[in-house]
């Protein structure tokens, strides 16, 4: 039987950003974790890539793409890197871009054919070439063909400091794979598209709108029910949705704070627990991560909030066996590491972080 290794990568802002505290970030760092003893043991440093602020990996554990976020530039980049099986190491592949300013998303299809990004929009919305969701066809080595399919959004919501346009953040295809969603902070709308898995090819299939000024950001489906669950980044809420998978609408069933008192807050990651019955959001200005149970009628109920470990926890990830939570405390050049309880999902530091300049993004990979 083959050897069977997890790693983690953490990416984070190496370029003076003005929306970053700090840039100090090496590129992308490569860790061997343990999964008994959840210890990172640090392997090397993939560098030559710019701000490299969201990572996400093929489901094989082959291939690692991470994301270029340059606020100067009309279109970010997305890279491709085979990942060695012993090693962890890192070979560059190839990268295209996004077709949009400040890439801010990107994820895999549910056949891993594609990779899907969305671009955050920092530029006017005359300024070529604007588009809010990108896709790229995978080639046989994992790395990426140019695009195949895009789409431009339009709109703006109340905030006029954050929502002066379209600003997409999220984009995931639905359990089936008939359907590509896009969380847009800006236009206070989750956007669906039919999604054909052969050539990537999308259309607009409708809009679900969220109370203004809510700021949707990330999202995640559930893995057994039919619901869903959004994070509002400006008001600080989870959104609770029924799904239907056959016209790929959602229907909001409630709105929830992430905390007690919301006051200077704004949210970042939202992701279930691996059996879906918990629900974790992460909170930047409180610096903690709200608890959430999830119910038979699928609505998300806040239970409590734990301190993240540091300041400004702007992403997490569960380990492959779901009994880690690495929490990317970015502000504080820091991942925190969680134990998580199966039995109700409490969290508890692990107290022996890992040190990283400015993280915001974690990725757990196994292969072999």
């Amino acid at each position: 039987m083959a050897e069977r290794n997890t790693f983690l990568y953490i990416g984070g802002c190496n370029r003076p950003t003005p929306y970053f505290a700090s840039a100090n970030a090496p590129g992308v760092s490569v860790f061997a974790f343990d999964l008994e003893s959840a210890t990172a043991r640090p392997l090397g440093i993939q560098g030559g890539i710019e701000n490299p602020t969201f990572l996400t990996a093929s489901p094989d554990g082959a291939t690692l793409y991470a994301t270029s976020e340059v606020p100067e530039w009309n279109e970010g980049l997305i890279s491709a890197y085979a990942i060695d099986p012993r090693t962890g190491d890192l070979r560059y592949l190839n990268r295209q871009s996004t077709l949009g300013s400040i890439t801010a998303h990107a994820s895999l299809d549910r056949s891993a054919r594609f990779v899907a990004v969305a671009n955050y929009m920092g530029t006017p919305e005359s300024e070529l070439p604007n588009q809010s969701v990108v896709l790229f066809p995978r080639r046989a080595d994992g790395g990426l063909d140019p695009v195949a399919a895009s789409a431009a959004h339009a709109g703006r919501g109340p905030d006029a400091g954050r929502q002066d346009r379209s600003h997409a953040h999220c984009v995931l295809a639905s359990p089936d794979n008939r359907y590509l969603v896009v969380s847009d902070l800006g236009i206070d709308r989750l956007v669906a598209y039919r999604f054909n898995a052969a050539t990537g090819a999308i259309e607009k299939a409708g809009e679900t709108a969220l109370p203004p000024g809510s700021g949707p950001r990330h999202f995640a489906f559930h893995p057994q029910m039919p619901f869903a669950y959004g994070v509002n980044e400006l008001a600080s809420t989870v959104a609770s949705f029924a799904f239907d998978p056959a016209s790929g609408q959602f229907r909001l069933l409630d709105v929830t704070p992430t905390l007690a008192d919301t006051t200077g807050n704004h949210c970042s990651e939202i992701k279930l627990g691996p059996d879906g019955r918990f629900l974790y959001v992460a909170n930047r200005g409180d610096d903690s991560l709200s608890i959430f149970d999830i119910g038979e009628d699928g609505i998300a109920k806040l239970r409590t909030a734990v301190p993240s470990g540091g300041k400004t926890p702007r992403h997490f990830a569960f380990a492959p066996d779901g009994r880690t939570l690495a929490v990317a405390n970015q502000d504080s050049d820091v991942v925190t590491l969680f134990g998580v309880d199966a039995t109700d999902g409490s969290l508890t530091a692990l107290r022996h972080d890992i040190a990283v300049g400015t993280p915001t993004a974690v990725c757990f990979v196994t292969v072999g």
